[in-house]
């Protein structure tokens, strides 16, 4: 289609258009002779002038009024000689279906067939004329309706393709943003309370060892949070590793960090879970055990990974946290990207509070 846009072609295109339009209304004045030059070159002028006007604009209700008048133009030159005005005839078919609205196209084409028909008859044409006229114009009609019917779907394809890709632009932000919470959250936060101890012994005079201790456990949460990166970068490059081996790494970080007991049990075949269903996993672990140590220290976790039927269930429970009145863990962006993940393959996600601490309850697809 670019070898149409190039200004020569364009060029060249005008040009056999007004040779074609005015063709046959010169023709007929030279058989005609010059006494009757003043009945039709005006006309021919005039209707000319119309189809220039209907190529440059694009309003499509001036557009149907100029059609009509190239129309009744065309009507009278093969009044006044036959065929003279079949340039302008044709031009209405080829032209209405692309510059005025579809019934007004239609209407214009139906009329262009039945004038010609009709008049056709009134002047005396032979009858191979006459339907030789119509079964052209009709023809045209088809072949011109069906281009305009591949172009309009042509155009609402592209639009819908336009639409799905912002949305999966929009689906990926999303994803992403649930990446770098899921990993900055989980390691940052654990290194804001650590850094924050060593900042308040160091304040309150407090043991240097056990400042410093502190930092070295900011320290090792922050070389654990780049290994979760690495990790994760990984997973979009379809390496990861085993779904039992990431919980396992997820516990012996819970356990070195707070000191608390975390036990993992695997069972069932997982063989068979997709990639989207073991990063649901995998996350949904790590923000469980995030929440632990934000909202409940010193709590004891077990994390439970079973096949059920059609479903892999991955479970996190937490003996609670020191007395008092329990903390909500509802309102974090932690569980709303947990519910997402989960939703977006056709799972779901439960967290309340259990017995003893709280539950959370990730069902996926197997």
């Amino acid at each position: 289609m670019t070898f149409f846009r190039r200004p020569s072609v364009r060029w060249f295109l005008a040009v056999a258009l007004a040779v074609y339009l005015l063709f046959s209304p010169l023709l007929a004045v030279f058989e005609m002779g010059w006494p009757d030059v003043l009945k039709l070159l005006p006309l021919s002028a005039a209707v000319f002038g119309c189809c220039v006007w209907v190529l440059l604009g694009r309003d499509e209700r001036r557009n149907t009024w100029l059609l009509a008048a190239t129309l009744t133009g065309g009507f009278v030159l093969n009044a006044i000689s036959d065929f003279s005005g079949m340039g302008f005839v044709y031009f209405v078919v080829f032209t209405a279906p692309f510059r005025t609205r579809f019934w007004s196209a239609v209407l214009l084409v139906t009329a262009d067939i039945a004038g010609t028909a009709a008049l056709s008859f009134l002047v005396g044409l032979r009858d191979w004329e006459v339907w030789g006229n119509i079964l052209g114009l009709t023809y045209a009609t088809v072949v011109i309706f069906l281009i305009r019917h591949v172009r309009t779907t042509r155009e609402h394809a592209t639009a819908l393709a336009e639409a799905r890709a912002g949305e999966a632009v929009l689906a990926e932000r999303a994803r992403l943003a649930r990446e770098v919470h899921d990993i900055l959250a989980h390691s940052q936060s654990a290194q804001i309370v650590h850094l924050e101890g060593a900042r308040l012994l160091l304040e309150q005079g407090g043991d240097p060892v056990a400042a410093l201790d502190r930092v070295n456990r900011a320290v090792r949460l922050a070389r654990a949070g780049l290994e979760e990166t690495r990790r994760a970068l990984d997973a979009l490059r379809g390496q990861e590793l085993p779904l039992a081996e990431r919980l396992e790494r997820l516990a012996v970080e819970f356990r070195s960090v707070t000191g608390s007991p975390c036990a993992v049990s695997v069972t069932g075949d997982l063989g068979s879970l997709e990639a989207g269903a073991r990063l649901a996993v995998a996350r949904t672990a790590q923000e469980a055990l995030t929440n632990v140590r934000k909202h409940a220290p010193g709590a004891a976790v077990s994390v439970a990974l079973r096949r059920a039927g059609a479903w892999c269930e991955l479970e996190v429970r937490d003996t609670g946290g020191p007395p008092g009145p329990p903390v909500s863990r509802e309102g974090g962006y932690g569980l709303v990207g947990m519910r997402e993940r989960a939703e977006l393959i056709g799972g779901s996600l439960a967290a309340r509070p259990g017995t003893e601490g709280f539950e959370v309850l990730l069902r996926v697809p197997a």
